[in-house]
């Protein structure tokens, strides 16, 4: 885990595969208060492209982090407004 940020919460999106990854990222960001870091559980390769592109052309959020491992995507999103 990283010593950087505290995860509020974790959302496994496990086998979905584009665009289903981003629009749950979506919808469960929007549940998150200001500050907030959700951890996003990914096995799809073009979540890293996709959600990184999501974070960047969305106000309110802020991609921190991503971690590839063990067939595994970890994506680290902060809710910032």
């Amino acid at each position: 885990m990283n010593a950087e940020f505290d995860i509020a919460e974790t959302l496994d999106v496990k086998g979905a595969s584009c665009p289903m990854p981003v629009v749950k990222t979506k919808s469960a960001t929007d549940d998150l208060a200001a500050g907030d870091v959700l951890e996003v559980l990914a096995t799809d390769p073009g979540s890293m492209s996709d959600i990184d592109g999501w974070a960047a052309g969305t106000e309110g959020v802020k991609l921190v982090d991503q971690e590839e491992g063990d067939d595994v995507y970890r994506h680290y999103v902060r809710k910032t407004a």
